[in-house]
């Protein structure tokens, strides 16, 4: 698989507001698009480095990932995400050598990207989400 670059930090929070306090008034980074993303239980607040971006996570529902990751964990970095050419070679190259994803294909995330997650059992202890761009 071709890595294009980090796309993202993903953060897990309680407070869509505190954060952008923070990201956006007190660091001056702007915030790009909000989002709600159904099938994965969260509101995204993104924001863009230039070089990257932040992502916010803020969950919609009691029993989503989110929110229990917050509840074991507290609120900070849920996980990091790589950008990739071709999510499809990514996949078949993570099936081809037994590396734990979670779910069977790609499910659509913030800004449309084409996403997959690998299990932190296979990364060392890191949730990392691959995404492809959608050409617009």
């Amino acid at each position: 698989m071709k890595i294009v670059g980090i796309e993202h930090i993903g953060i897990a929070s309680d407070d869509l507001s505190k954060a952008n306090k923070f990201w956006n008034l007190v660091l001056g980074i702007n915030n790009t698009c909000t989002e709600d993303i159904d099938n994965q239980g969260v509101i995204t607040d993104v924001y863009d480095t230039g070089n990257g971006k932040i992502e916010i996570l803020l969950s919609k529902y009691p029993d989503s990932a989110i929110a229990k990751f917050i509840r074991k964990r507290g609120c900070g970095i849920h996980h990091f995400c790589l950008s990739v050419e071709s999510i499809d070679e990514a996949i078949n190259e993570l099936k081809e050598n037994n590396i734990e994803i979670i779910g069977n294909d790609y499910t659509y995330g913030a800004e449309g990207h084409k996403v997959i997650f690998v299990h932190p059992r296979s990364t060392g202890g890191v949730l990392l989400e691959l995404a492809e761009r959608i050409s617009k």
